[in-house]
């Protein structure tokens, strides 16, 4: 609660409240209140009111879809921890939805250690951010965690390689929180996503945290690796969900186009053509006149 009170004293979070929530209809608003009282975990994620509500949406929606096809746990992961609070929400967050979909959910974070790197030139935003931002406290963080989360400290492309190595098959990847801003470290994280198709979800989740910012477009930073990932793979496609906000019971946040799909063409979810369903048959009133 203490955490939540210091929260609120920020100007920003109040500024964020105003435009994305009480810009929205009073009767909602109203109703958020009752189901902030009373209303179960996933009531709350579906009404905005965990905190970081793209982390709840994309780990409760992650945990489902895997408990779906069959899996007892997933694993998560986000690239660039700083100083953790990030990690530690989608920990605690993470708790709640095993709790309510009995799966278990490994969680593994990605950072230097140290701080940004060089940027590369203009792609990488120098404009917004500059080398050493955003160190980590890691001796601090890896106790506040204690064990619920594993860390891995380094350049992504080893840090990634080790974190493969370990991974087990019985525990696809359902969702990726990327927040490394940079172009050149976001193509480093997508080499994840050319794994085994079997290691992801068919659908996967993704968030992108920097790509609001008005200097991003599709020439440099996230948007800039999103496009070249695409042109490069065949069988994978990082995709933005047009009707995503059409889904959702509050439309202004900006978190809703920050949520990106990726889809695995080559899973062998996308060629299941036995399904055991009967067959589909389309109604038309217009023959009952």
């Amino acid at each position: 609660m203490g955490f939540l009170f210091k929260r609120l004293s920020k100007k920003r979070i109040w500024n964020r409240i105003y435009k994305e929530r009480l810009s929205e209809p009073l009767h909602l608003n109203f109703i958020s209140l009752f189901i902030y009282i009373f209303g179960s975990f996933r009531r709350k994620v579906f009404y905005d009111l965990i905190l970081r509500p793209h982390h709840a949406f994309s780990i409760l929606k992650a945990a489902d879809e895997a408990k779906e096809r069959g899996f007892n746990e997933i694993d998560i992961l986000e690239f660039g921890v700083a100083h953790g609070s990030g990690l530690m929400n989608m920990i605690k967050i993470a708790e709640r939805v095993s709790k309510t979909t009995k799966v278990k959910i490994n969680i593994y974070g990605f950072d230097t250690g140290e701080g940004m790197p060089e940027p590369i030139d203009y792609r990488d935003h120098p404009e917004y951010y500059n080398t050493g931002d955003f160190p980590m406290n890691r001796e601090l963080l890896e106790g506040k965690i204690n064990g619920k989360a594993h860390l891995f400290i380094g350049p992504i492309k080893e840090t990634l390689r080790d974190y493969l190595k370990q991974k087990s098959k019985m525990s696809p990847i359902g969702f990726v929180s990327i927040d490394v801003d940079y172009y050149s470290s976001t193509k480093d994280v997508f080499e994840l996503f050319k794994h085994d198709a079997q290691s992801f979800l068919p659908l996967t989740y993704i968030y992108f945290d920097d790509i609001f910012m008005d200097n991003h477009n599709n020439k440099c930073g996230e948007l800039l690796a999103i496009k070249e990932f695409n042109e490069e793979n065949k069988l994978r496609n990082i995709a933005y969900h047009r009707f995503l906000e059409n889904k959702r019971l509050f439309k202004n946040s900006n978190w809703i186009k920050q949520i990106y799909f990726l889809h695995v063409l080559d899973h062998d979810y996308r060629f299941n053509t036995n399904r055991d369903e009967s067959k589909r048959v389309l109604d038309n009133p217009y023959l009952n006149i």
